[in-house]
């Protein structure tokens, strides 16, 4: 059979992609080797940590702020119902990717998908049968896998030496968890095991976490995981991870110089980023370009060198973000179709679901200093806010940055209670290339914790009313 279109890899970008085709009218199929569709996201990422950050979160503040609320209990931890939920909320999701693709009468063609040529791709089952199928187009949405450490041989079992797959499903919380490197996957699933008990040490490279966020909301988001416990070895090259009998250890080397220090610990987290997955692809067969980092290179309309090939989401250049490989899988579809997609990448929010949480949309004042624009900042704290105070939640701040002369908003980062739905009214804002004057001339809710965002962008063009 022949198609229009042809995806492999069915998660947020893939799925949405078939989606969006067959929406537009054109004969789709996805290719996906795992038995459920969702990819790492739906899998073992974005929704099973999601479901894991909030259980954890519900039993810390059952243990430390329910008191301060006139609600009295003794919390008890049932870790295996906490993963059975977890476990329910992943099934639940791709149960629902399940009727989506069926709904709109996408064909799903079960292996191992590899690119023969343009228009053509086999597909090997389970059993080894391969079958080919021509398509007008495809389009390659095969996500990342686990990078590991570079220069530094990890072997995982994901029990002791764990990736973030192996962190989403302990059997028990470990005593001392050591967490390699400090970017969002790391502090978020550090987070969980701290909240249920764990110490928790984050061994980093860099000089500060959270690496391409803005400097002023990750020195003070340290200072808060901090007082949670955490502790940080910031500056340290890993140059050993190893099992033990009792665990593992941790061995690494200040970057600028200095002796080794190893520490023990019952289990490793080594979060040290993703690479994109291309592996079996025949790529190179097909005379697919790659880029030096191993991406799948492509123009500016997500088409490859290979004329009827193109490609999204972790496997290109970019924010290794699901909703990033979502607008792309729409656009590709439009693409094809013979319309016009489109992705804003100056816009394209980033979120850290701790607690409290981070969230970020456009420039950083690092990248507007680098670039010497000249900017505005407005900030406004949420312990001056009235809903925050009802809430307990007045850590953190609104920071919104705008250009000194048109006011137009260029970059907007929170920290904070709910940061990662605040967020999205500076990205709608910015959008439509708006000022923070028009922000703070818009009526919001009261008492309600999105004012502070408004209070900021009333601090950016002129003064804030509630500080």
């Amino acid at each position: 059979m022949a198609y229009d279109v042809v995806v492999i890899g069915t998660g947020p970008g893939g799925y949405v992609c078939a989606i969006k085709a067959a929406q537009l009218d054109l004969k789709t199929a996805v290719v996906e080797k795992q038995a459920t569709h969702g990819g790492t996201c739906v899998n073992v990422g974005c929704i099973p940590s999601k479901a894991l950050l909030h259980a954890s979160e519900m039993f810390m503040e059952a243990q430390h702020s329910f008191a301060d609320l006139g609600v009295e209990v003794s919390p008890k931890l049932n870790l295996k119902q906490m993963l059975a939920h977890k476990t329910q909320t992943v099934e639940q999701n791709t149960k629902g990717l399940d009727f989506l693709i069926k709904k709109n009468k996408i064909d799903v063609l079960r292996g191992t998908g590899k690119i023969i040529a343009a228009g053509k791709v086999s597909v090997t089952d389970g059993d080894g049968k391969t079958q080919e199928v021509e398509t007008k187009n495809i389009v390659i949405a095969t996500g990342s896998d686990v990078a590991g450490i570079p220069g530094v041989e990890v072997a995982f079992d994901e029990k002791v030496i764990l990736s973030s797959t192996g962190a989403l499903d302990l059997a028990k919380v470990p005593g001392h968890l050591v967490v390699v490197g400090g970017g969002v996957i790391g502090l978020e699933l550090g987070s969980v095991w701290a909240r249920l008990g764990a110490k928790v040490t984050v061994v980093e490279f860099l000089d500060s976490i959270l690496g391409g966020m803005d400097s002023e909301v990750a020195k003070q988001f340290q200072r808060m995981l901090g007082k949670q416990g955490f502790e940080f070895k910031l500056g340290a090259k890993v140059t050993a991870v190893a099992k033990t009998k009792k665990g593992a250890t941790v061995t690494f080397e200040p970057v600028k110089g200095g002796d080794a220090q190893t520490i023990e610990a019952d289990a490793v987290l080594v979060a040290t980023g993703r690479r994109p997955y291309t592996e079996g692809l025949g790529l190179s067969e097909a005379g697919v370009e790659l880029d030096q980092r191993g991406r799948v290179k492509t123009d500016a309309h997500w088409r490859t060198n290979v004329p009827g090939i193109y490609a999204i989401g972790d496997v290109i250049a970019g924010p290794m973000l699901a909703h990033k490989a979502e607008d792309e899988g729409v656009a590709v579809a439009e693409t094809i179709a013979g319309q016009a997609g489109h992705v804003n990448y100056d816009v394209i929010p980033g979120v850290v679901y701790t607690s409290p949480e981070v969230a970020s949309v456009g420039k950083t004042e690092d990248q507007l200093k680098a670039e010497g624009i000249d900017y505005k900042v407005g900030k406004f704290p949420f312990s001056a806010n009235g809903r925050a105070r009802a809430m307990l939640h007045t850590d953190g701040f609104v920071k919104i940055l705008a250009d000194k002369a048109t006011d137009r908003v260029l970059g907007g980062h929170i920290l904070g209670f709910g940061a990662g739905e605040m967020i999205h009214e500076i990205a709608v804002l910015m959008e439509f290339s708006g000022s923070s004057e028009d922000l703070a001339r818009t009526c919001h809710a009261h008492p309600t914790m999105s004012e502070t965002v408004k209070e900021a962008a009333l601090a950016t063009f002129f003064k804030p009313i509630h500080i």
